[in-house]
């Protein structure tokens, strides 16, 4: 049996990761409430870790550099502007003059203006860090190609939690976040493990 191939590479589309000089940085919902609030995640401090060092990238390079922040009402079990885990997580906090959006759906582009400031800046390109990977990684990504522009998600630099199966027992975080990338990478988008895909 032949060796399965994503839609990606039966299109012949590109699979190296997108250029630092095309790309723009999005940092998506690394908020405390990932890290010790209701929904803290497996492989949390990882992806801040790796997190660190795209942002390090890509202010060295002068990569566009958009923070996401997931926003729902006050009082709401997760999420809450007003609760203690709504902020930012410090290490991975914005840089002055680092674009800050506050958004209430999974996918980036919903009602933020996103596809638009990233036309204004000139770039076609969007390379992905963040929470959580089944989830709000997965939704910007695929609506990326949807407005045009084409994704690079880094594994290590993105995290998410075990979900019950719908059919019943508890599927792994592992196998929800390899699952997760497996799909983007189908869809017409890299994924690439590391930072060092720029090295």
């Amino acid at each position: 049996m032949a060796e399965p191939r994503t839609l990606t590479q039966i299109a012949g589309a590109p699979l190296t990761p997108s250029p630092l000089a095309n790309a723009a940085l999005l940092v998506i919902d690394l908020q405390n409430e990932y890290l010790k609030g209701a929904l803290k995640l497996d492989q949390i401090e990882r992806a801040v870790s790796e997190t660190q060092k795209l942002l390090a990238l890509a202010r060295a390079n002068g990569v566009p550099v958009f923070h996401f922040q997931h926003k729902t009402g006050p009082g709401a079990p997760i999420f809450d502007p007003t609760g203690p885990f709504f902020g930012l997580i410090d290490a991975v906090r914005p840089a002055p003059g680092e674009t800050v959006i506050e958004k209430s759906y999974p996918n980036c582009f919903t009602a933020t203006g996103l596809a638009e400031a990233l036309k204004a800046s000139g770039r076609s390109e969007v390379i992905l860090a963040g929470a959580m990977t089944h989830m709000c990684i997965s939704a910007t990504a695929r609506s990326a190609t949807d407005h045009g522009f084409r994704a690079t998600v880094v594994a290590d630099a993105c995290a998410t939690r075990p979900l019950p199966g719908a059919l019943g027992g508890t599927i792994p975080a592992s196998q929800v976040h390899e699952t997760a990338l497996a799909e983007i990478a189908d869809g017409f988008n890299v994924v690439v493990r590391n930072a060092a895909a720029w090295a």
